[in-house]
């Protein structure tokens, strides 16, 4: 390559790595930014707020990523603003980078559809932060009951996506098989946790089969589901719902959805569905096709679901897309190849749904959510600590299991 195009790529998440590796195997110069020194690995953060993983499990230092290029540079900052037609960004701290390429790749959060009180009493679970907020607040829910000074540690969980089945599922094996140990103070019926989904159905994405053996699996394992029912207001001490119930919680995980973050409103690109930005099918800016933008913050004419792999095959994209437009190449539309879905609801149980219709419950889809999940995790010790906590926690002597208040 003549000219090494410089290129900042502003989000460590899937699609800001996935592109910075593509960047630095092209050649080009590379500077990696997040306001958080470390990439996180968020389908295991439901692990770290339940105390089946430590936080060091999912996440990775950003320096360390770019230590593997020499043309790669890593900067904790946060993105203020944009100045395209200086070909400049503008971070918090007052400090700019200048750019032949940017990729924006800053992911999205927690969307809380205006529901009353639900930013105020909820707790969601999009950042490593969350994950720890929400297991401290088990844990001193969990100590208070135990000593007396609650009556009790009753969890609602809003939205019955993969997200919210998953935390559903790992609470009640949690409550079933660690509490008994770790907290034989508490009785049974001090303890409780509820899914609450305003379809008829867990899992929306997937096929029926799949919805109801998963449906089923939460039951077995002691979850209440409130489908059909809509949150209506979100309270310190409880869920109501549109018909007027009042559902006690004393943690309220709030699972139903992302949008983009208000910052995004500033930046002064144009705007679609969800505040994603909106963008071509080659995934850059209209007024400025140097500007690309991969992951959930994405909105092609053809909008992705907001999951781990487009984003992914996005970053991928983008990074091979600069390289060719830096050698004088045009560029060509994406095209997202769907490799299937899946989740997990506890111990030998998830569902798989593959494009070409094929399903697949119980433990074959559960192992390989596991091993499909080891795989993306980024640095050696973190795939080899991940898949011995998940072989340790479910199937080591019970005394093994993992306490909230470790």
């Amino acid at each position: 390559m003549v000219h090494r195009p410089r290129v900042v790529v502003v989000g460590a998440g899937f699609a800001g790595l996935s592109a910075t590796r593509e960047l630095a195997k092209g050649g080009a110069l590379v500077t990696l930014v997040d306001r958080n020194p470390y990439s996180t690995f968020q389908p295991l953060l439901y692990q770290v707020a339940a105390a089946g993983m430590g936080s060091a499990d999912v996440s990775y230092p950003n320096r360390t990523f770019a230590a593997r290029w020499p043309n790669v540079r890593a900067r904790r900052a946060s993105l203020s603003k944009l100045k395209p037609q200086e070909r400049r960004v503008e971070f918090e701290d007052g400090s700019e980078l200048e750019y032949d390429y940017l990729v924006i790749a800053t992911g999205v959060t927690t969307n809380w559809l205006n529901v009353a009180g639900s930013r105020e009493n909820a707790l969601p679970i999009y950042s490593l932060a969350d994950a720890g907020n929400l297991r401290r607040r088990l844990q001193q829910c969990l100590e208070d009951t135990a000593l007396g000074r609650r009556d009790g540690t009753h969890v609602v969980v809003v939205g019955a996506g993969a997200t919210g089945v998953e935390m559903a599922g790992t609470l009640a094996e949690l409550r079933r098989r660690t509490l008994p140990l770790t907290h034989p103070e508490i009785r049974p019926e001090q303890t409780s946790v509820t899914l609450v989904e305003r379809f008829d159905f867990v899992l929306a994405p997937y096929k029926a089969r799949l919805r109801d053996a998963a449906a089923a699996a939460l039951r077995r394992r002691g979850v209440h589901l409130r489908l059909g029912s809509t949150v209506a207001a979100v309270e310190p001490d409880a869920v109501v719902l549109k018909d007027g119930t009042r559902l006690p919680s004393d943690v309220t995980v709030w699972a139903l959805g992302v949008t983009a973050p208000p910052e995004v409103n500033v930046w002064g690109l144009p705007q679609g569905q969800g505040g994603r930005i909106t963008t071509t099918e080659a995934l850059n800016v209209p007024e400025h096709p140097e500007i690309f933008v991969a992951g959930d913050l994405a909105g092609p004419p053809a909008p992705l679901p907001q999951l781990a792999q487009p984003a992914i095959q996005m970053g991928k994209f983008v990074g091979r897309q600069i390289i060719a437009a830096a050698q004088g190449q045009e560029l060509r539309p994406f095209s997202y190849r769907d490799p299937g879905i899946m989740a997990t609801v506890g111990k030998a149980q998830a569902v798989l749904q593959l494009p070409s219709g094929l399903t697949m419950h119980g433990l074959p889809a559960w192992l390989v959510w596991i091993f499909i999940h080891v795989a993306y995790l980024l640095g050696g010790r973190n795939r080899v600590s991940v898949l011995l906590n998940f072989f340790w926690r479910y199937f080591g002597p019970r005394r093994s299991a993992t306490s909230v208040t470790q």
